[in-house]
C-alpha cells in the first residue's frame, strides 16, 4: 500500500493496482516549480516499488491545465549556471519517468505547455482532453524547451512538425495533436479520467513482466540502431521465456480462460 506521506504540491490515490499523481498548484495551473519537480521524483520512486501498484496516471489539478509549464517567478532569476541545472533536473525526472518499470498514462487535461508538454512527453502513453491545449512556446519568452523537448518532440512527432511548432512557439488544440501523433486520444473532458482508468486497467491486466520489458526495449531501443535494438529486443524476448508468466499466460489461451499473472 501506499505510505502516507504529506506532500504541497502533488496528491497520490490510489484505485486499485493503479496509483493517481496529480499535479496539485491549481492556483498557478500547476506550474512546474522546484518543489513540484522534487516531489514529483520521490513520489514515483516509492510508487515504482510498490508492488500493489502497476499502472500510473498522471494529471493536473482542476479543470484548466495540466501543467502550464515552468513557474516564471522562478525562471526569471534564474543566472547562465542556475538555468543549466534547472534544465537538467527537468531532464533527470523526464528520464526517471522513462525508466521507471511502471507505464505512465498523461491525462491531459488542459493546457500543457512548455515543461507541461515535455512532462507529457516523458509519459508512455497521451490521453487529451477535448479542451486540452499543447504547445511549446518558450520561444515567445525567448528561451528554449530545457525538460527535454528538442530531443522528444522530434521522436514522438518528427524533425518537421517539430521544428515548426517549437519556432513558431505554435500552441495546437487536441484534435492537431491527435492529428500529428503528440496524443494517442481524444476524449470529452467529463470522460479523460474514466478512459486513462480503462487504459490503466486493461495493461494492468497482462503480464507485468512482459510490460516492463517492452516499456524498456522501446525507450531503450529508440536510441540505438535496428541491428543493435533487434538485439535488445531478443535478449529481453528471451528473458521473458524463462517466466512463469509466460507458461501461464499460454496455458490459460490453450484452456480458453483468463491468466493469473505473478510477475514471476
Amino acid at each position: 500500500m501506499l505510505t502516507a506521506v504529506n506532500y504541497k504540491n502533488i496528491k497520490i490515490e490510489q484505485e486499485g493496482v493503479t496509483a493517481i499523481l496529480t499535479l496539485h498548484r491549481p492556483d498557478v495551473l500547476n506550474a512546474l516549480n522546484a518543489e513540484l519537480k522534487e516531489e514529483t521524483a520521490k513520489a514515483l520512486k516509492e510508487l515504482n516499488r510498490d508492488p500493489n501498484i502497476l499502472v500510473i496516471i498522471m494529471t493536473g489539478s482542476g479543470e484548466k491545465a495540466f501543467s502550464a509549464g515552468a513557474d516564471l517567478n522562478e525562471l526569471k532569476k534564474l543566472t547562465a549556471v542556475e538555468g543549466l541545472e534547472r534544465s537538467l533536473s527537468g531532464q533527470k525526472l523526464s528520464l526517471q519517468m522513462e525508466s521507471l518499470d511502471k507505464p505512465i498514462i498523461a491525462a491531459i487535461n488542459g493546457y500543457a505547455l512548455g515543461g507541461g508538454c515535455e512532462l507529457a512527453l516523458a509519459c508512455d502513453i497521451r490521453i487529451a482532453s477535448e479542451k486540452a491545449k499543447l504547445g511549446q512556446p518558450e520561444v515567445n519568452l525567448g528561451i528554449i524547451p530545457g525538460f527535454g523537448g528538442t530531443q522528444r518532440l522530434p521522436r514522438v512527432v518528427g524533425k518537421g512538425k517539430a521544428m515548426e511548432l517549437i519556432l513558431t512557439g505554435d500552441i495546437i488544440d487536441a484534435q492537431e495533436a491527435l492529428k500529428i501523433g503528440l496524443v494517442e486520444k481524444v476524449v470529452p473532458p467529463e470522460k479523460l479520467m474514466e478512459t486513462a482508468k480503462e487504459m490503466a486497467q486493461k495493461i494492468a491486466s497482462k503480464g507485468p513482466i512482459a510490460i516492463r520489458l517492452s516499456k524498456k526495449a522501446i525507450h531503450e531501443g529508440l536510441q540505438m540502431d535496428l541491428d543493435r535494438g533487434l538485439a535488445l529486443e531478443s535478449s529481453y524476448f528471451g528473458a521473458v521465456c524463462s517466466t512463469q508468466d509466460k507458461l501461464e499466460g499460454i496455458s490459460a489461451f490453450l484452456e480458453k480462460r483468463k491468466p493469473q499473472f505473478k510477475g514471476e
